[in-house]
């Protein structure tokens, strides 16, 4: 393949052009805001199933508190109505008397040990409540946290789209300058070298691979024609004779 060392010469600015792209576009997907979101979407997540379970055991708690208090009612009420029948003097009969007293000294231990545990699940309420306070100032620390890494994400996402798409521009006009076959097999050649298609040969040595030539290169470059497309030894990308080729 043939080209005019000109067109040779501006695949050197394609190639540098893509590797900024290359570079760009690994630099927007390595943004540290990305680990630091994804780190604390993690820690939002286990807050978020903390506070369920608090605001869970809350509402348990308030559903128990409301029965036992219940309880505690229906427990007073009964004792008050034993009262006032013991306190009207309707009941005359000793035993019946006596059964009264008994039924009313054991209903006040009873409501004794009902109101202790309304005052237990009552601390277990508080202690919940508490919890899902917590939990929630943490939620919302974590998730100003986010949106704060976010809008940091997303402003340097747009200065690197911003360079991406200027040196898009730029690399299309340049390559539509490069004749069709040349920037073909160039294309072909990035793929297959790791992004690198086209190498500049300076002081002797390839700078894709890195190789100096040998003596039997180097004679080869000089016999060339200064139009041929020449392909290096060892990497086989394109080798791009410059002045400072030392030849």
């Amino acid at each position: 393949m043939n080209a005019a060392p000109a067109d040779q010469i501006r695949l050197l600015d394609v190639q540098a052009l893509d590797v900024r792209l290359q570079q760009l576009a690994h630099k927007r997907k390595s943004l540290p805001e990305h680990a630091e979101i994804e780190s604390l979407n993690k820690d939002l997540t286990q807050l978020r199933d903390l506070l369920v379970a608090a605001q869970t055991e809350e509402s348990d708690c308030a559903r128990e508190q409301t029965k036992a208090e219940q309880d505690v009612d229906q427990v007073r009420q009964r004792a008050a109505r034993d009262q006032q029948r013991l306190d009207s003097g309707a009941v005359t009969s000793p035993k019946d008397l006596e059964n009264l007293q008994h039924e009313i000294a054991s209903l006040a231990k009873r409501q004794g040990d009902l109101e202790d545990v309304v005052l237990e699940v009552m601390e277990r309420r508080e202690s919940a409540q508490e919890r899902v306070a917590e939990l929630t100032d943490r939620v919302a620390s974590v998730q100003s946290k986010i949106d704060d890494a976010m809008g940091r994400r997303d402003a340097a996402q747009g200065s690197l789209d911003s360079e991406i798409a200027t040196a898009t521009k730029e690399r299309e006009v340049i390559a539509g300058s490069v004749p069709a076959d040349l920037l073909k097999l160039y294309d072909k050649l990035r793929g297959q070298q790791g992004g690198i298609g086209a190498a500049r040969l300076y002081q002797r040595r390839c700078e894709g691979c890195r190789l100096e030539l040998n003596i039997h290169e180097v004679n080869e470059v000089k016999a060339a024609a200064p139009d041929a497309v020449l392909r290096c030894e060892n990497c086989r990308r394109i080798l791009v004779r410059t002045s400072e080729s030392g030849l």
